[in-house]
């Protein structure tokens, strides 16, 4: 554990894009990162529908534009979060600041944790809209099955955030800061 701070070696060493790429936080993010893509992709391609005697189109989650609209901002701003987290783990270890670290790493955790909370209330708000969802709004079952993949995926969500701050948070992570450790 010695020249260990917050989960890196010393500040500036090579990067080697075969590790950074087989690190499980790094595999786990970019595994929230596709799940974010099938999630607002889903919804904004398919997401609204109109009966064959209408014009207008609503949302395929029982009409309601604001499950829609959550599925695709909440999509749309995982998947920045994601790509700006991934910069950062590409960044971290050049970071020499301790504090920076610490930072970086308890910011980590905390959008981990909004993320798994996020993704549980959505998950919860599609299931439910599309639970009430009447046959009738959509007689010919068109975007159904984006529907289904928007929900499924934003529950698989809640467990790939889940998993990415654990990572960070173990016994050995933070005894590699400590300032009595030597």
């Amino acid at each position: 554990m010695e020249g260990m701070a917050y989960g890196a070696g010393k500040a500036g060493g090579a990067f080697d894009p075969f590790t950074f790429i087989r690190q499980p936080p790094t595999i786990l993010r970019m595994v929230s990162w596709l799940f974010t893509i099938v999630i607002f992709g889903s919804i904004a391609n398919e997401g609204y529908v109109n009966r064959p005697d209408e014009v207008e189109e609503y949302c395929i989650f029982n009409r309601n534009q604001h499950a829609c609209n959550y599925g695709v901002a909440m999509g749309t701003l995982a998947f920045l979060s994601c790509a700006a987290f991934l910069v950062l783990d590409v960044y971290f270890p050049q970071i020499s600041s301790i504090k920076d670290r610490k930072k970086a790493v308890l910011a980590d955790i905390g959008v981990s944790a909004f993320w798994s909370f996020m993704w549980f209330v959505g998950f919860c708000f599609l299931t439910n809209q599309w639970q009430a969802a009447k046959q009738e709004d959509n007689p010919l079952n068109e975007g159904a099955d984006a529907a289904r993949a928007a929900i499924t995926f934003s529950f698989f969500s809640i467990f790939t955030w889940v998993c990415i701050a654990p990572l960070f948070y173990t016994p050995q992570f933070f005894m590699s800061f400590s300032p009595c450790s030597s």
